[in-house]
């Protein structure tokens, strides 16, 4: 979708547990290329894989090992526990089929990453090593 329309959901349908089955939009042709010419900006962006044109990957986040630019004398106190969160049965496309440890590569407005060693072919692991768009100095 990456520099197509402005998307709107109007609409979703749902089963009977409440999981989204159809969505229901409506796009802008005005806005081909991502861009309005009225100036209009959009709220958020969307990143979307077909499943079936997916594949299944654990991904790592790392983040500071601290909570303060410099610890102090009780450093164990100034650990940041989000320092590492693990997501799993994260999709992929399915392109990325053929990676192999230590290849890197940025998901767009995610990060850089790269496969983890302890990757397989039927478990791949993807570490993400830089953040783009981080907040540190706004905290």
């Amino acid at each position: 979708l990456k520099g197509a329309y402005f998307v709107t959901c109007v609409s979703y349908d749902t089963d009977e547990n409440g999981e989204v089955t159809c969505v229901h939009c409506t796009y802008d042709p005005e806005s081909r290329g991502g861009n309005s010419p009225d100036g209009r900006k959009v709220k958020g962006t969307l990143h979307w894989v077909s499943l079936s044109h997916s594949r299944q990957a654990t991904v790592r986040l790392y983040d500071r090992l601290f909570t303060v630019e410099n610890p102090g004398e009780n450093m164990l106190d100034e650990i940041n526990p989000d320092s590492l969160k693990e997501l799993t049965g994260c999709r992929i496309d399915e392109h990325l089929s053929d990676l192999s440890a230590g290849d890197v590569f940025q998901f767009m407005r995610q990060g850089y990453f790269c496969v983890d060693p302890d990757s397989t072919d039927d478990n791949l692991i993807l570490n993400r090593t830089v953040q783009l768009n981080s907040s540190w100095n706004k905290k």
